[in-house]
């Protein structure tokens, strides 16, 4: 009976487990959705800065407005990683493709700034021998996320003036088809040279190009950090997003493995309970023979 004891309570724990299990698959399906809906919304926002930026750019023939090109050679890259567990090797993924990625730019250890995003990912860094200058924690909602983002664009603002740092990347994961998901990297700065001379050159879609009355420089200055604000919060959300789809895989092979448990208890439980049974009825039996025997 104490066996039998032993293997209910088992059962129970897998069972709470599995509810458990259950409910963090389904926030994560939830989030994952939230996250894409958001995707699409910054897509659209994304529209209204080119859309700036083409103005301004048409209102200037012949001068492009670009940062000036590479001379320190210093990189600050900024690693998106989560805030919580249990969402499989999300974390070791990313941090292998910076570390890869930033070797292959050829800047030495000593001309690089990093900052995280996600406590997870740091330790990860470290243990890889690189060192994290700063550390921001963010809260999965809109407020938090652009609080967090507002404090990094004036990291990055100290970087360049301080630091002279020229080279800007972004190291995230974003989500693909089918729960999945893969390492990105985004080069915020220096500034595309291209894709502004692609801006200028774009056909206007009505008759007149709309115009502006601030200073041309103000404004263009204050696109590009719209524009920088927007390429942060793009990248935490999809890296939120992917983070969510790394856990809703790993809760799907959790609940698999936890059913193979139950179903390897039930069949210990039910055979363990047939041989309390049958002992119990051998028992019976014996007694009984014993007291016919004795009354011969």
């Amino acid at each position: 009976m104490e066996q039998l004891e032993i293997l209910k309570r088992k059962i129970d724990n897998e069972k709470e487990l599995k509810s458990l299990v259950r409910t963090m698959k389904t926030l994560a399906f939830i989030s994952i959705r939230e996250y894409g809906q958001m995707v699409g919304s910054l897509h659209e926002y994304r529209k209204a800065i080119e859309m700036g930026l083409e103005v301004v750019m048409k209102n200037v023939p012949g001068e492009v407005m670009i940062v000036e090109p590479l001379k320190k050679n210093r990189l600050g890259a900024i690693i998106f990683g989560s805030e919580q567990g249990m969402c499989g090797k999300f974390n070791e993924i990313i941090a292998e493709f910076a570390i890869k990625n930033m070797d292959e730019l050829e800047i030495i250890k000593d001309k690089r700034t990093i900052l995280t995003l996600g406590d997870r990912v740091t330790s990860q860094l470290e243990e890889a021998g690189e060192i994290v200058e700063e550390q921001f924690s963010f809260m999965g909602n809109h407020s938090g996320i652009t609080q967090t983002l507002l404090q990094v664009l004036t990291k990055i603002e100290e970087w360049r003036s301080e630091l002279e740092i020229d080279r800007i990347v972004l190291f995230y994961n974003i989500p693909m088809p089918g729960s999945s998901y893969r390492p990105h990297i985004l080069h915020l700065l220096p500034l595309d040279k291209e894709w502004f001379e692609g801006l200028a050159k774009k056909k206007w879609e009505s008759r007149s190009i709309p115009t502006f009355t601030m200073d041309r420089y103000d404004l263009f200055d204050s696109l590009i950090r719209q524009f920088m604000f927007f390429s942060l919060y793009l990248a935490l959300v999809e890296s939120l997003a992917s983070e969510n789809a790394s856990r809703l895989a790993s809760m799907q092979k959790a609940e698999k493995n936890i059913e193979e448990r139950l179903n390897e208890l039930h069949i210990q439980y039910n055979n363990t309970r047939q041989s309390s049974i049958t002992m119990e009825l051998l028992d019976v039996v014996t007694g009984f023979e014993a007291l016919t025997n004795k009354k011969r």
